[in-house]
């Protein structure tokens, strides 16, 4: 029994080393990776048929319960039998192909079984096709990946071998020498062939770890590499941008060189090629009009597919792939290689990954754009409900200085001419220099200073270092008119009104500060200042609540907009701007699927 037992584990080593080199071909893991088509199904009958028939080949002839030490057996003496390990592949092909493999392997190993010969020779034919179909039966519902496979395996295996054994004692004629036979293989058959199911599946379950750490590390790779290019695709399809994505995709995979294009022309080339392959120029490869066409990843793996007209290109191979916007394609990502053997299924499959997040990222991107437009068209709203009276007043003002000072007639409608080119200029941009917007103060003040003389004094603190940061237009001019309306609007106050203008930076902000010595804001309307308009006699706070809406539009929780007020004791409106605010600007809109 003991020698039996060391020449059974010879053999199934033999088989086990080649289910080791076959677990290295790409194609077999395939089939055990759970897919398994009609075409898998045949290849995983043909696999296992042929592992029974090895078996078959490479067993142990016993003969009156002597262990020969042939090695290939090609024929069997009637009175002799064979130990083997030809159950061990047909039940391994049922459970992971299901019934038809373990039909068609069973019958395969069995068949040629009974054609070797040996009085066991019918009794195992039969034990091998059930133990084909019974493996297949319990395949259907047999799940690869669980931890406690193997030992499951093993425990069917071992139960198909036992009934082997029966089988070989019921069935196998003479009946003396079948149940001498059992005894003599019984023990080392059982043993060997769990042995060897327990091995088959622990390599099969690390093919599939394999795999799966195979997988795990693409979808690493491809979400760095989107977490790595988002800020560039925000920006769209551009040249600056594209460049920039290029650039990363092809340090994070074994491609030769990326290119990427909108419908028209390439916006970048980087890598191998990039001697000839210069960007902005027109689309020149029918492989990738075909992409646009059709809307679906193509490949070349020859330079004449390519289409490359540089007789020196090292370029060899090419994957193609659509970048799409709400399932329209608006550009290609392109893969080269100059190996055509180095454009294998992992590098497939990782650029169609990229591929959809790239589009992913474009649609947020165009939905970026469109809500950007959106608070654009809000803000403009909101600038335009300036005061439009003041205009009349203005020119009521002029007129009658016109006939009593000419030359201060024409100092304020200069003024008068600056106040309106401020508000053309703030209803067109959405940042000007601080001190554009002072100058939209001083014709303001101007106005107002030659309609009531001596009424209202008004104080500028400017720190230099502030007038060249941006600010939205009409932010501290409607404060200035809504001291100037509302905070010295009772008739019998013959104070002079003083409005003090104050901007300087704070760590990374810049602070506005507008405050006037008025009539104050009652403490039950003051919490409702600048959040929403209000119903009073002094006013409804439309200025305050649209320069706050404007800066949350812009800045969002990056700002800050604060009303201090007594009434009696004036009111003072602290704004904070951060100094560096991340904007898309008109460029950005402009250009976002521009080339």
């Amino acid at each position: 029994m003991t020698t039996l037992l060391i020449l059974m584990l010879e053999r199934v080593g033999i088989l086990l080393i080649v289910v080791f080199l076959l677990s290295r071909m790409r194609s077999f893991r395939k089939i055990i990776d759970n897919e398994h088509g009609m075409k898998e199904r045949l290849l995983l009958i043909a696999v296992f048929g042929t592992f029974g028939i090895l078996s078959n080949y490479t067993g142990i002839e016993i003969r009156g319960g002597e262990v020969s030490t042939q090695v290939w057996q090609t024929d069997v003496a009637f009175d002799s039998a064979l130990a083997n390990t030809r159950v061990l592949g047909v039940v391994l092909g049922g459970l992971l192909g299901g019934p038809l493999v373990g039909l068609g392997a069973g019958l395969i190993a069995g068949a040629h079984r009974m054609a070797l010969g040996g009085f066991t020779a019918a009794a195992c034919g039969v034990s091998t096709l059930l133990a084909g179909i019974v493996a297949g039966l319990i395949g259907k519902r047999f799940q690869v990946n669980d931890k406690h496979t193997p030992w499951r395996a093993v425990a069917i295996g071992i139960v198909m071998e036992c009934t082997q054994m029966g089988i070989i004692v019921l069935a196998a004629r003479p009946y003396e020498a079948a149940l001498t036979l059992v005894k003599v293989i019984a023990v080392p058959m059982i043993l060997i062939n769990g042995f060897g199911t327990l091995l088959f599946m622990l390599i099969v379950q690390s093919i599939l770890q394999e795999e799966e750490r195979t997988r795990a590390l693409q979808t690493h790779k491809a979400l760095y590499i989107a977490d790595q290019t988002l800020p560039f695709f925000r920006q769209g399809l551009n040249a600056h941008s594209c460049r920039e994505v290029a650039a990363i995709i092809l340090k994070w995979t074994n491609a030769a060189a990326i290119s990427i294009t909108n419908r028209h022309q390439v916006l970048a080339h980087v890598g191998a090629g990039a001697d000839h392959h210069m960007p902005m120029q027109r689309l020149a490869t029918q492989l990738t009009k075909n992409v646009l066409e059709q809307g679906r990843l193509l490949k070349a793996r020859s330079r004449d597919e390519i289409q490359c007209a540089h007789e020196s290109c090292a370029l060899q191979a090419a994957i193609v792939l659509p970048l799409q916007v709400h399932g329209k394609t608006v550009g290609t990502l392109k893969l080269y290689f100059t190996n055509p053997g180095q454009m294998d299924q992992v590098e497939q499959e990782l650029a169609e990954g990229l591929g959809k997040l790239f589009s992913t990222q474009l649609e947020l991107a165009e939905a970026e754009l469109q809500s950007k437009l959106l608070k654009d068209a809000e803000i403009k709203a909101l600038q335009a409900q300036v005061h439009p009276h003041f205009l009349f007043n203005a020119i009521n003002t002029i007129s009658v200085l016109c006939r009593t000072d000419s030359e201060k007639a024409r100092e304020l409608l200069l003024q008068l001419s600056v106040f309106f080119r401020s508000n053309l200029q703030g209803a067109r941009q959405m940042l000007i220099p601080l001190h554009k917007e002072l100058e939209h103060v001083e014709a303001y003040v101007s106005l107002v200073q030659a309609r009531f003389p001596d009424k209202y004094e008004i104080r500028m603190d400017i720190e230099p270092s502030t007038e060249k940061v941006l600010i939205p237009p009409f932010t501290l001019q409607p404060l200035v008119e809504n001291a100037v309306r509302h905070a010295f609007s009772k008739p019998k106050d013959k104070r002079i009104g003083q409005v003090t203008v104050r901007a300087f930076k704070q760590d990374d902000q810049m602070v506005l500060v507008t405050e006037d010595n008025g009539s104050g804001i009652d403490r039950g309307l003051l919490d409702l200042v600048g959040k929403q308009t209000v119903d009073s006699a002094e006013g409804t706070g439309t200025a305050l609540y649209n320069i706050r809406k404007r800066i949350e539009e812009i800045y969002g929780e990056a700002a800050c907009f604060q009303v201090e007020s007594e009434r009696g004791a004036g009111t003072k409106i602290v704004i904070r701007l951060p100094l560096h605010h991340n904007q898309w600007g008109d460029q950005h809109v402009e250009g976002l699927y521009r080339g």
